[in-house]
């Protein structure tokens, strides 16, 4: 039988002073109580209780054990209360990992701000390193995973935090030396400044949109910044995040290209563990996330 069980039985007991009596506090019947306590004298090698047909006492080692029984319980009962009240509220330590490229642009500024928000959560936000298999965030002890690819897998939740709008674009100097695209396929005959995790570029939206498989790669990168300064420098068209090249385009330093047909947004989701009963740490860290995207959209950019 359960440990726990036939320590719960000998422990009222031990407060009641009866089988009969410890019966109707635990709801159950005597004969049922007599025997959790017989079972557990059998466990742990030692009478525990005098049995006669008036009452019930403890012998010496059942004293101790009562005590000791007593104590585990209420331990077990507070830290019971203790882990539900931590998941009812916003604290404690939260997890969080995303692939690089979103971490160092919208996403970093929207998890700092919700770090200074909720002082008492405590924030461990890796970057890069996650799985191909969309659930094994979970078991390297992440709450919750970044990422901009539409996910069908029953064994996380998923949640939209925001689109993130990107952007065709080369330098001045660029489209003077080669000339402007004119049309999609014409990045065949063009130097492309290509992000390693993305080789095929979707132009258009809807049934008009096209995929096109760079293979004028003059310049590849894990950093869509790095890939931004070589589009700055003249290297040649990227297809960047139009956040953080927002400020170049304003400029002139960058250029949109095909602003006729632009390039489809890349949805932000965050996904977290099954079940119905999200933390509250999670919950709010979601909410917040999304609140800040919508508060703070890129303005748009007119070529």
């Amino acid at each position: 039988m359960d440990r726990l069980l036939l320590m719960h039985s000998f422990v009222t007991v031990a407060q009641v002073g009866s089988f009969s009596g410890a019966a109707k506090k635990l709801g159950s019947s005597g004969s049922l109580v007599s025997r959790h306590v017989a079972e557990l004298e059998r466990q742990v090698g030692v009478r525990l209780v005098n049995r006669t047909a008036r009452s019930v006492s403890l012998t010496e080692p059942g004293q101790r054990y009562a005590e000791f029984a007593a104590r585990i319980l209420d331990e077990i009962e507070a830290e019971d209360a203790g882990i539900a009240q931590s998941h009812d509220r916003a604290e404690g330590t939260l997890s969080i990992i995303c692939p690089k490229w979103i971490g160092s642009l919208d996403l970093g500024d929207a998890i700092a701000a919700f770090s200074a928000a909720y002082p008492k959560i405590q924030v461990r936000f890796e970057l890069g390193g996650m799985s191909d298999r969309t659930y094994d965030f979970l078991d390297s002890g992440f709450d919750i995973a970044f990422h901009t690819r539409d996910l069908r897998d029953s064994s996380v939740r998923l949640k939209k935090i925001s689109s993130l709008p990107f952007v065709l674009c080369a330098s001045e100097a660029y489209i003077e030396r080669h000339g402007a695209l004119t049309h999609p396929n014409d990045l065949a005959g063009h130097d492309c400044l290509v992000h390693v995790n993305d080789p095929v570029w979707r132009i258009g939206h809807g049934h008009a949109s096209t995929l096109h498989k760079i293979r004028n790669i003059a310049f590849s990168s894990n950093s869509y910044i790095a890939l931004q300064k070589a589009a700055v420098h003249g290297r040649g068209i990227a297809l960047l995040p139009q956040r953080p090249a927002y400020d170049d385009l304003v400029s002139g330093a960058l250029q949109v290209l095909l602003p006729e047909l632009a390039v489809p947004d890349r949805p932000l989701y965050a996904i977290y563990g099954p079940g119905q009963d999200t933390p509250r740490k999670v919950s709010v860290f979601l909410d917040f996330l999304a609140e800040w995207f919508s508060q703070n959209p890129i303005p748009a950019i007119r070529p």
